[in-house]
Order: C-alpha cells, then sequence, then structure tokens
C-alpha cells in the first residue's frame, strides 16, 4: 500500500484530469464564497480537495466543523438551530436526512459521498487485542480497563447496539464513555481510554495512536457520510459544484486514502 504522502501527492495529476470536467459548473467570474459545514468522517479527504476546488472554479470554501449530531455548541444542528450561515452540509446521511425533515436541506439535494466503517484504535505501541471475530472482540472489551466511544454515528451504535449484541451492557456501564466534540483518538493519544471506537476515516489523522483494525464484518456498522444544500443557502450553485467535485472520479483517491469508500460518482440536483 502507499504511504498517505506519496498518494497526495500523486493526487495532483488525477485531480487535474478530472476538473477540466468539473470547470463547467462554476467559473471564476462567478466566483462565491462556499459556506460549509463538515462533520468529522470526510475531513481528511476534504481538506485535500477543497484547495483543488478553489483552483479550479475561483470559488473560495469557508468552513466550520462539528458533529454530525448532539447538543454541543459546535454540532451542525445547533449551529443551524442559531442561525449560522451555511450552503452545504457534509455529515453523517441519516443526521442529513433528519434535517431535511425539518425544512432545513434543500428537497433532492442530498448526495452519498462515502462508506466509512468503524475502526478500534489503542495507544501508539500499546499491545494490539485481537479484534478478528465477534468473541475476540467481546473479550478485548472486557478486559480493557478504559473504553471511548463517539458522540455521533459510531458511538451511538456501539453503545446502543453492539455492547447489547455482545451481552455486556452492564459490564461496559462503568468503564465505556461517550467522548462530545473530540475524536476519540485524541483521547486514546492521551492514555485516557485503552480503547477507542470510531469511524476509521476519524481516526487516521490523529497521532499518538495504532489503528487496531475494523470491527468484523459481523459487528461493523458502515455509516454513509452525504452532502446537502442548506435551505438558506446564499449560493446554491455553488454548493452544488463542490457537491458535484467531492462526489466525482477526482475526489476518489483521496476518499480511499483517508479510510473510506466512494459511493459514486454524481451531484446534487
Amino acid at each position: 500500500m502507499k504511504p498517505m504522502s506519496v498518494i497526495f501527492r500523486n493526487l495532483a495529476f488525477n485531480l487535474a484530469l478530472g476538473l477540466l470536467s468539473a470547470l463547467w459548473l462554476t467559473s471564476a467570474a462567478d466566483a462565491a464564497e462556499v459556506r460549509v459545514m463538515i462533520s468529522g468522517g470526510l475531513t481528511a479527504a476534504y481538506k485535500a480537495l477543497v484547495p483543488e476546488f478553489e483552483k479550479a472554479t475561483g470559488n473560495k470554501v469557508l468552513t466550520e466543523y462539528g458533529p454530525s449530531m448532539g447538543t454541543t455548541a459546535n454540532a451542525i444542528p445547533m449551529r443551524l438551530d442559531r442561525g449560522e450561515p451555511a450552503d452545504v452540509l457534509i455529515m453523517v446521511g441519516y443526521a442529513l436526512t433528519d434535517l431535511a425533515s425539518k425544512g432545513k436541506v434543500v428537497a433532492g439535494s442530498q448526495v452519498d459521498l462515502t462508506k466509512s466503517p468503524i475502526g478500534v484504535a489503542v495507544k501508539s505501541g500499546a499491545p494490539k487485542p485481537d479484534i478478528s471475530s465477534v468473541e475476540a472482540v467481546k473479550r478485548a472489551l472486557l478486559a480493557a480497563k478504559t473504553i471511548a466511544y463517539s458522540d455521533s454515528a459510531s458511538g451511538v451504535y456501539v453503545s446502543t447496539e453492539m455492547f447489547d449484541k455482545l451481552g455486556i451492557t452492564d459490564a461496559m456501564k462503568d468503564k465505556a464513555r461517550k467522548v462530545p466534540a473530540t475524536p476519540v483518538g485524541e483521547i486514546v493519544a492521551q492514555g485516557e481510554a485503552e480503547l477507542g471506537f470510531q469511524q476509521i476515516s476519524e481516526l487516521k489523522p490523529v497521532k499518538g495512536i495504532d489503528i487496531v483494525g475494523p470491527l468484523p464484518d459481523e459487528l461493523q456498522k458502515i455509516t454513509i457520510f452525504s452532502a446537502g444544500i442548506a435551505t438558506a443557502s446564499k449560493e446554491p450553485e455553488a454548493g452544488r459544484a463542490l457537491i458535484k467535485f467531492l462526489a466525482s472520479p477526482a475526489a476518489r483517491e483521496a476518499i480511499v486514502a483517508s479510510g473510506m469508500e466512494p459511493i459514486a460518482a454524481g451531484g446534487a440536483n
């Protein structure tokens, strides 16, 4: 497997080809400021791709980061409730659908971008537990003294479904905790949790941890990350151009390098 640095260096060539077909979407003469709210899952790929989009279109992308759900101050639903400006929302698919049902996303604008598996992390240099099977994951969880999971989609699944499926809900009450508005990997890197559960794409950028691997298929929960146009958008066409670019073949290599699987080429309606 190529190192991330090599992949991202090679990305420029692939992007150049893809951007030729994207240029028609918008032009420098119509340059706009595109305001984006994005949750953690797509962040690594997004940060690599946005400069290329800006270079090709002349648009400026302004970004705010926060969880797809929850009640922390920077959570995307809370930001929207406060009236913060947004053109594009990039977040967990079902959370975006929920916002659409509340009239905060333009009907028909949603585009599924990526699939993201849940992974397990330990502090760098710490022993890596066996997580190759359902029983192995159960043993690892029971043996761990402290466990951390996110306050977004992966954490909701781990705490409300996976623990129950393994029959260890009671055993987890005193040692597993939800981490609000902070990457789980950072908690693990600081030694505050022995095991951390979050989407692999959110674990990869964190220094000071080792990723043990993805959960086994029998326990895995794939999260879909989607994008849509905010109802209050002042630049919907520029927003659609950004979504179309993120869903295009030009974005594929960066998405794969970040630990996610692209869903399909496409664009916002």
